[in-house]
């Protein structure tokens, strides 16, 4: 079963059983969209191990932080990458706690934390308590308990939360399917409760003869029934629905999805009828068709039909229609998902309009109003990539749509970085994009970051006044030297003085001296003449013009020689 989402039902069931206290903690964030895609649903149990107020305080906070802070990391990292990075962090501050306050001397706690986003399942672990994956009747234990293998000493730990200033933390994944069931349960429940017995409970849950409260509530019962001494707690998912793939189901998907050949006009694919040919480039082809069933007018990307056998340029794909999904925002064309698919494309929204380059062409002239107005919307727009983690890469007056709606929209995400090129993208080109907006460190080896993406607006921007570049046009393959920027008022007297300044800075040379964010660029934008920028601090000549400083050097030389000469034929 495929849905637009993944569904699950919930229960969880946490009481402190026959001890005062109830150091347990669960916890279990389901947002909707857009987290709902890009970050999924989380789901937490964690066991307090100082047997006082510190391992309840341990347990709690180390549940509420992953909750909280797992949603506040980049949709791009990867999911272990996430987790990882925010237990380091919660283990480092409960392990502090415990060493400067007297009265939680030893607070710690053990936890077992579950992700499910798109179609896979990830885990994070450290500690005894479990998490169990109940499928097709067969019940899998999908951790393992960190306590000393000892008789004497199996319920001693040797990893939990707080424990040491250094933490090791499983992390495990696999696919989920329908129907799938995931139990996180504390040692007051497993140690008792045999899996047999766990076995036979879940496929009453399964089979509906149970509601999911109705089992956790009945789970707790039956482990303090059957003499357990500690708290006890159970968190219980059980999925409904799936969505369609991630990058990993999209990347699997071409394994076995036919490119399309190249269609002419009135051919039809999976439905859409094709209008026109938008743009065919060496490795992609965009067509404008047109979805009858829907009254809509939508674009379909897809490669050439050369590249069938071409793994890096699939991946690469996938990659792209993957980011273009992940955008939901207004500065962007919207990815639709068709009812039927037999062949690899996707289809995003169409508008009607013009891409910025377009309108240069045809002679459209840009007075300051109209940039300022274009390159506010146009730097909220990368403003919105960045952060989402997203470098576009590409950013030029061809890849910036203007709508009949007046909206700017960003288009091509094919070079983008996302932070998982390092596996999938593994072939990607180091220096990407088109040579007259590349940032001069880019041509030294420099990685492409947020601050090349401000470059590369700063040219746009000063292109769509000017029609010139600030470096002069660059050729592909040329080996450009930088030396200082023309201001855009050398070709353009009526650009305020403000504007050229806020333009300057977007296209220093140097990357310390740009703005360090979209945010703030824009807010000079904003500004504009009510607190203009101050003016920038001139280098001295030499460094401004490097040819200068070798010439000059060249020429002291040549006036030394000719005196020592002079003084050598007087003596």
């Amino acid at each position: 079963m495929k849905s637009s989402a993944l569904a699950v039902a919930t229960a969880y069931t946490s009481q402190a059983g026959v001890r005062p206290h109830n150091e347990d903690f669960v916890g279990m964030v389901t947002p909707l969209q857009p987290e709902l895609s890009s970050k999924g649903i989380i789901a937490a149990i964690a066991d307090g191990v100082s047997g006082h107020e510190g391992g309840a305080q341990a347990s709690e906070y180390t549940v509420r932080g992953l909750l909280t802070d797992y949603y506040a990391t980049p949709d791009t990292w990867e999911v272990t990458t996430a987790l990882e990075k925010v237990l380091v962090a919660l283990n480092s501050w409960v392990q502090r706690q415990g060493s400067v306050r007297k009265e939680l001397a030893g607070m710690a706690s053990t936890l077992t934390a579950l992700v499910l986003r798109g179609r896979m399942y990830y885990i994070a672990h450290v500690g005894d308590t479990r998490c169990y994956l109940f499928r097709d009747g067969q019940l899998r234990l999908l951790t393992q308990d960190h306590v000393w293998d000892r008789p004497e000493m199996q319920h001693v730990l040797t990893r939990a939360i707080g424990l040491d200033s250094r933490i090791a933390i499983d992390h495990g994944m696999g696919e989920i399917r329908l129907n799938d069931v995931f139990l996180l349960v504390c040692d007051g429940i497993w140690s008792v409760v045999s899996e047999t017995d766990l076995k036979q409970e879940l496929a009453c849950l399964v089979s509906g003869a149970c509601m999911p409260q109705e089992f956790t509530d009945k789970l707790a019962s039956d482990a303090l029934k059957l003499g357990s001494q500690d708290n006890v707690s159970a968190l219980l998912l059980q999925v409904q629905a799936l969505p369609e793939g991630q990058l990993r189901d999209a990347l699997n998907e071409l394994q076995h999805l036919p490119l399309p050949p190249k269609l002419k006009v009135g051919q039809v694919i999976d439905g859409y009828q094709v209008e026109a040919i938008l743009h065919s480039s060496a490795a992609t082809i965009l067509y404008l068709v047109q979805d009858h069933e829907h009254h809509r007018k939508c674009v379909l990307k897809t490669l050439q039909a050369d590249r069938a056998q071409d793994h890096f340029e699939r991946a690469n794909f996938a990659h792209e229609a993957w980011l273009a999904k992940r955008v939901v925002a207004r500065f962007f064309p919207q990815v639709i998902t068709p009812e039927k698919r037999n062949f690899l494309y996707y289809l995003s929204t169409w508008h009607a309009g013009s891409s910025l380059q377009q309108m240069l062409d045809e002679g459209q002239h840009f007075t300051v109003p109209d940039t300022l107005r274009y390159g506010s919307k146009l730097v909220r727009a990368i403003g919105a990539l960045h952060r989402r983690s997203i470098v576009h890469r590409d950013i030029k007056p061809d890849n910036v749509h203007l709508g009949e709606d007046h909206e700017i929209r960003i288009l091509d995400l094919g070079v983008a970085q996302s932070g998982l090129d390092s596996t999938e993208m593994s072939g990607a080109r180091s220096l990407a994009g088109t040579p007259s907006y590349l940032a001069p460190e880019q041509f030294e080896g420099a990685a492409a970051n947020r601050q090349t993406d401000i470059y590369a607006v700063g040219v746009t921007l000063y292109h769509l006044l000017t029609r010139r570049y600030p470096y002069g046009e660059i050729e592909p393959f040329q080996r450009p030297h930088f030396n200082l920027p023309i201001t855009p008022t050398r070709y353009r007297p009526d650009i305020p003085e403000w504007l050229d300044k806020v333009l300057m800075k977007a296209v220093a040379r140097a990357p310390e001296d740009r703005f360090e964010t979209a945010e703030e660029f824009l807010l000079a934008l904003e500004r504009g003449a009510t607190k203009p920028l101050p003016p920038p601090i001139k280098p001295p000549l030499l460094e401004r013009d490097p040819l200068t400083r070798w010439r000059t050097i060249a020429i002291c030389a040549i006036v030394l020689n000719i005196l020592l000469g002079y003084l050598l034929m007087v003596a």
